[in-house]
């Protein structure tokens, strides 16, 4: 019975509904499986196992009387705490935030509707704002390849659990990186889709209760296959099906570009060998790999996100704060930022956090000519393939950010803040980026990599995506000494 949490969610709804396996008996595995790891992962924080229970039970008794059901029927899910579920509000790390009763998330209401059994929320940052998943509420969630070091974040609770098989389907938000940093820091699958096709109502930040859709954030689903991110987009998504399968690709043919050469960039030796060997592997299979220098300004585009971000981050500041950064802005505003050393990370941030809405809408102006570039070069290619953090998952840091930095395995460090670079052209411009395993470093630590599409061409991604998981290979378990 404990062999079918290796299958992917696609295999278990198989098991489903060829009654191999119940709905009950299902989520009674699943919650062994999780009493047996989540203690020394920390992934799993809230559960509503009384309510989880009945759904399995009502599934199994419309399957067995030949009612239609949705295509989740009876698969066990989780959720990350940014998102609101009813029984289970969502608390982005903070005490008050989970306090009273609130419906569904939109998206959270989707794959419920598809007949997904969802019972227990995973851990998040607070207010789901840093690339480590640790908060004084639940604590910190540790990577299960190494406890030692961070699932990544701030979907890092969702990834922990998928790789150890607490959950085969996962939904997660990404602004900064945080579907596909966990992604690759924990060896699973994640798809950013393009901004806009999936609702954020419900989603914890901004406050509860919030009905904009908050620009650069997306919600996006977490697998441990390509295949099964196509499924659950498929149920999340609000407007047109771009998730809807089309013809399946074929590597051969294909032409890919490779972006690694980036000197605003940081980007660690270790982890560079093993996207050139990933990607000679492609080459291997028929791809052509094109190499791609500077598919946009990268300073440009560092200086305006961090601007569209900031901006946004400036909502969840309490008024005294933001009191304080109004004062820092100086005579000089936010004309310095465009000049200002990306390299400092979340430093350079500081004009931007009480933008005017001139100086927004002057980023705003400098994204979209930095979209219309992104498009002229994908008449050219058909993903561009790049890095997604410039390390692999490292040690516990939850010290302030400013004295934070990231270890280099040549013995030098990097600013905390190069975790934002390689993740921003797709944040910034609204790709899509679907990223996949690619391999492990020397010492055993997995390495994802991006497939990042045009606008809107998400089904494209995932289709290659899915190309190289049945031509290279996917999700490999972490050692089950590290996963239990």
């Amino acid at each position: 019975m404990a062999d079918i949490l290796s299958l992917d969610a696609t295999g278990q709804l198989a098991a489903l509904s060829s009654r191999r396996i119940s709905a009950l008996e299902l989520l009674e595995a699943t919650l062994k499986r999780c009493q047996a790891v989540n203690g020394a992962l920390g992934a799993v924080v809230a559960m509503d196992l009384e309510r989880a229970l009945e759904r399995a039970r009502a599934i199994d008794d419309h399957r067995a009387k030949g009612d239609a059901l949705g295509p989740l029927a009876g698969l066990p899910m989780t959720v990350k705490d940014t998102f609101d579920v009813e029984g289970l509000p969502a608390s982005s790390g903070l005490e008050a935030l989970r306090r009273g009763h609130r419906p569904d998330a939109v998206a959270v209401a989707h794959a419920r509707a598809a007949g997904a059994v969802i019972w227990g929320k995973t851990n998040t940052p607070v207010m789901a704002g840093d690339w480590q998943t640790h908060n004084g509420l639940y604590g910190t969630t540790n990577n299960p390849w190494d406890l030692g070091r961070t699932p990544g974040g701030s979907s890092g609770g969702a990834a922990a659990a998928l790789a150890a098989r607490i959950t085969a389907l996962e939904i997660g938000s990404d602004i900064g990186g945080s579907l596909r940093v966990p992604a690759s820091f924990c060896g699973v699958y994640a798809h950013k889709p393009t901004w806009g096709i999936i609702s954020q109502v419900g989603h914890v930040p901004p406050r509860p209760g919030a009905l904009a859709e908050r620009d650069l954030n997306v919600v996006g689903p977490m697998a441990r296959s390509a295949r099964d991110l196509r499924l659950l987009l498929s149920v999340l998504e609000a407007g047109p099906l771009s998730a809807r399968s089309s013809a399946p690709l074929e590597l051969e043919g294909l032409r890919i570009g490779l972006w690694l050469d980036e000197p605003a960039f940081v980007l660690d030796a270790e982890v560079r060998r093993v996207v050139e060997s990933f990607a000679g592997e492609l080459a291997r299979q028929g791809a052509e790999i094109v190499p791609v220098r500077g598919p946009v300004d990268a300073r440009v585009l560092l200086a305006t996100y961090q601007t569209l971000l900031a901006s946004l981050l400036a909502q969840d500041m309490a008024p005294r704060r933001q009191r304080a950064m109004r004062r820092l802005r100086g005579v000089a505003g936010l004309a310095r930022l465009a000049g200002a050393d990306a390299s400092q990370g979340w430093a350079s941030t500081t004009l931007a956090y009480t933008a005017s809405h001139m100086e927004w809408l002057a980023a705003d102006e400098t994204r979209a000519k930095l979209g219309a570039e992104a498009r002229r070069l994908f008449t050219r290619l058909d993903v561009l393939l790049a890095p997604i953090a410039p390390v692999p998952a490292f040690a516990h840091d939850h010290g302030p950010f400013r004295r934070r930095a990231l270890a280099l395995s040549d013995g030098g460090a990097a600013p905390y803040g190069a975790m934002i670079r390689w993740i921003a052209l797709a944040t910034a411009c609204g790709l899509p980026a679907t990223a996949v395993p690619a391999g492990q470093t020397p010492a055993g630590l997995p390495v994802g990599v991006q497939l990042i599409g045009p606008r809107g061409a998400d089904s494209r991604t995932l289709a290659v995506a899915e190309a190289i998981e049945d031509r290279v290979g996917g999700f490999i378990a972490p050692p089950p000494a590290d996963a239990s």
